[in-house]
């Protein structure tokens, strides 16, 4: 029985560790939101921007709930301190972030550039003043900054990371990336094309969290990707639309669906995979990229 249940650490296995985070996650979530729900709708607001308003709140509170129940899991069920989840400011965390934030934009801007190039897509500045453009652009980012910290801190954050200590990294970011599709196919106008995109961009998040070790690095990726889309050119984010109100450009693309992405955005396009297989391989030969050796430690597998 111990075998089934407990490692050569003397730790419950990986397998039950991430059962017991999934429960008390999804409970907790659960709860939040309800309580969301109540706190979202006493705001006097129309639906739009109740949509926005609920989309940040959510995402803060699933960013709260991951880092506290993954760093708690962390070390109640393996003997680990918390900065071993990646989430605290340890050496080097602000260039990992700055690194994400233009590897982010440099790559959204090749992928963009695809179907510009082709005459598939084409751009206008959007007749907005300067104080409603400013306000857009602030408030977007906020969004998304917190979206993508939250979705960085479940996908990347304990579930992943407690199958790479036990040695099971290959499988741990192939079974988090598939998950993390799949949660994207529910998106309008998703397409298999889309969802397989969204996978690869999950093991091109995991390789930037293996490079450094912590979830800073993935989270500017993942973070100016989707800003630079909605807020700057004006693109659907993953067929959303709505958390943008004054992007600084307006997009208009045409047919080939497969090159442009059309209604989902850039991200359900040929062009989007390209700028993934590039970003994937910019991260895997940067030099330089170090983790935090106390942390690289604290991650290693059991010998």
């Amino acid at each position: 029985m111990n075998s089934v249940l407990v490692d050569k650490t003397g730790h419950l296995r990986s397998g039950w560790r991430a059962i017991v985070f999934l429960l008390v996650f999804f409970c907790a979530a659960f709860v939040l939101a309800l309580v969301e729900q109540l706190f979202v709708g006493a705001i006097p607001a129309d639906e739009s921007a109740g949509e926005t308003y609920f989309t940040a709140i959510n995402s803060a509170g699933l960013l709260i709930l991951a880092v506290l129940i993954g760093g708690t899991a962390t070390k109640l069920l393996e003997g680990k301190p918390f900065k071993t989840l990646g989430a605290s400011f340890t050496r080097g965390w602000s260039i990992h972030l700055l690194l994400g934030l233009v590897l982010g934009a440099v790559t959204l801007v090749v992928a963009v550039l695809i179907p510009l190039t082709a005459g598939r897509e084409s751009f206008e500045i959007d007749p907005v003043g300067s104080e409603t453009l400013t306000n857009s652009l602030l408030s977007s980012l906020l969004v998304f900054a917190l979206a993508a910290a939250s979705e960085e801190a479940l996908f990347r954050g304990y579930l992943l990371q407690t199958f790479v200590r036990s040695g099971h990294a290959i499988w741990a970011i192939v079974g988090m990336s598939l998950f993390f599709g799949l949660v994207h196919m529910d998106n309008k106008d998703a397409t298999l094309l889309s969802g397989t995109n969204t996978v690869l961009a999950g093991i091109v998040f995991s390789l930037a969290y293996l490079r450094t070790r912590d979830l800073w690095f993935p989270w500017g990726l993942h973070l100016m990707w989707n800003w630079m889309q909605g807020s700057i050119f004006g693109i659907p984010v993953s067929g959303i639309t709505s958390l943008v109100k004054a992007p600084f450009l307006h997009e208009t693309d045409r047919v080939p669906v497969w090159l442009t992405g059309a209604s989902y955005g850039i991200e359900g396009s040929i062009s989007c995979t390209v700028a993934l297989v590039i970003l994937g391989l910019a991260i895997y030969f940067l030099p330089g990229l170090k983790a935090d050796e106390e942390v690289l430690a604290l991650n290693q597998p059991a010998s």
